[in-house]
């Protein structure tokens, strides 16, 4: 029996988005089930469902023989340890522990980033993007934290993806390079080309379509539009 992952909304789950384009990426078999969201309320359809598979009540959630792994990070862990011929992390040992220092940093930070240009594939709001950035400091911090390690780790590495190849790091970023178009965030050449090589992805190519496939406008995730 193959993986399951559960995941929520492409055009909305950031988080489900991450381990979903990982395995893609990485050519690893797994049976994808949907949970779209309805709301966040105990008795929702989205929560009853996920209670069968994980106490903690998100996507995604990993599923291999009957085990449930949930959280982004445990999920590329246990991944990249099942399936090491994929080198899901860097080889070099100092290299290995700097990608997972920014996934951590990516799993645990950027909280105005967050906050403020949440995910939304099927949506295009530069001008809401210039307006938060005039208007949030923190946000426009994030965004310069992005370009300083991004452009670190591409000169370090030589690019085109953050380590040379693609590794769970880019898995990681994959939704902010999603957020950083959505909402027309202005960035040097360098991160522009790291950000078009991220969205030539065969996996973010896949997960996008099937998120301006999904024509669902739920009013919960939409704090910019009242309508598609």
């Amino acid at each position: 029996m193959s993986m399951q992952l559960f995941i929520g909304n492409k055009n909305y789950s950031s988080w489900s988005m991450r381990p979903w384009v990982l395995l893609r990426q990485a050519e690893i078999p797994f049976e994808e089930v949907m949970l779209r969201f309805d709301s966040f309320t105990p008795d929702s359809r989205f929560k009853t469902e996920l209670a069968l598979h994980s106490p903690a009540g998100r996507v995604p959630v990993l599923v291999d023989e009957g085990f449930a792994v949930w959280d982004t990070l445990a999920i590329a862990e246990y991944v990249a340890e099942k399936y090491p011929d994929r080198q899901l992390w860097p080889a070099d040992r100092q290299a290995r522990a700097r990608a997972r220092s920014v996934c951590a940093e990516m799993h645990a930070g950027f909280g105005a980033l967050r906050s403020h240009f949440p995910m939304n594939i099927e949506a295009g709001l530069p001008e809401v993007g210039q307006r938060i950035l005039r208007e949030q400091a923190d946000v426009q911090g994030d965004v310069d934290r992005l370009v300083q390690m991004w452009s670190e780790l591409l000169a370090a590495h030589g690019g085109p993806l953050l380590f040379g190849g693609f590794t769970i790091a880019d898995a990681f970023f994959a939704p902010v390079v999603k957020r950083l178009v959505t909402y027309g965030v202005p960035l040097p050449p360098v991160i522009d080309d790291y950000v078009e090589q991220v969205q030539a992805l065969p996996a973010v190519v896949a997960w996008t379509t099937d998120a301006l496939a999904e024509h669902d406008f739920l009013d919960f995730e939409e704090p910019y539009r009242t309508r598609a």
